[in-house]
């Protein structure tokens, strides 16, 4: 079978992506403002390169789902337990960080001890002058909505279940409306919002992209401090790994070295 170079190239280029478990904004090492999860095992690239070498050659002959389908068979080779960081957002994040941990105990079987689902904030280009990003509070110290920043759920996942808390995601919205299930709350601080390592070069993008059409949203890459989307079904993506003052990052949610009433 002849295999298409294009192909053959993202295959063998994708095997060398592991993803990075221990995300961390550069403003602060402290751990609140990180992803948590557990160290990330040793990927064989042996073995990630034979199987996407099997990959390139199972779909050299493919049309236009070839893309989706190199990116199933990359996940796969990425094998189960390789984690990853990401981050999901559409209105209020308490809600949606109790249907995430139920989704981490039905999805993954992880008990208490194991859970990552935490609320946070990201999608905004800044912090304040001391690296903290902080719910509204009386003293207006270094508000997550002045600072263009949306409310989100960070979690460690293995990257094979990205399409499943994906499907998971888009479940969350009103399925009549296509709108969030809260939309008196209005404003850039709850419009939807997910992040992945890389954004959309991430292997797992097309799936994250497929579960997005099957729900009628469209998948549109985040500059960061992006307004409301209610009403307009589109979903911003970001890039997790970008985490300087000019491009979007993730904050758990608490400030460090305010009153605990703030955290």
């Amino acid at each position: 079978m002849k295999i298409g170079n294009s192909i053959a190239s993202l295959a063998l280029l994708m095997a060398y992506v592991v993803p990075s478990i221990a995300y961390s904004s550069n403003h602060n090492n402290n751990n609140n403002n990180s992803i948590r999860g557990p160290s990330n095992p040793e990927v064989s690239r042996r073995n990630l390169l034979a199987k996407a070498g099997a990959t390139a050659m199972l779909l050299g002959g493919l049309g236009s789902n070839s893309r989706l389908a190199l990116a199933e068979d990359v996940v796969v080779a990425a094998e189960e337990d390789t984690l990853t960081p990401l981050y999901f957002g559409v209105g209020c994040f308490w809600h949606i960080q109790h249907e995430f941990i139920d989704g981490e105990r039905s999805i993954l079987g992880r008990n208490d001890h194991q859970l990552t689902s935490a609320a946070g904030y990201a999608g905004g280009k800044s912090t304040d002058k001391e690296g903290r990003v902080c719910y509204h509070n009386f003293q207006g110290v270094a508000d997550y909505g002045k600072l263009g920043h949306g409310e989100v759920v960070g979690m460690t996942i293995p990257q094979s279940k990205i399409k499943d808390f994906s499907a998971l995601y888009f479940s969350l919205y009103n399925p009549r409306t296509k709108d969030r299930v809260d939309p008196g709350d209005k404003g850039g601080e709850y419009r939807s919002l997910l992040g992945l390592p890389g954004g959309t070069s991430h292997a797992s993008y097309p799936l994250v992209e497929a579960e997005a059409t099957k729900a009628g949203f469209k998948l549109v890459e985040g500059k960061g401090n992006d307004p409301d989307t209610l009403g307009k079904q589109i979903v911003y993506v970001y890039d997790t790994k970008k985490t300087t003052d000019s491009n979007p990052h993730y904050h758990r949610i608490g400030c460090v070295g305010m009153n605990s009433k703030l955290d």
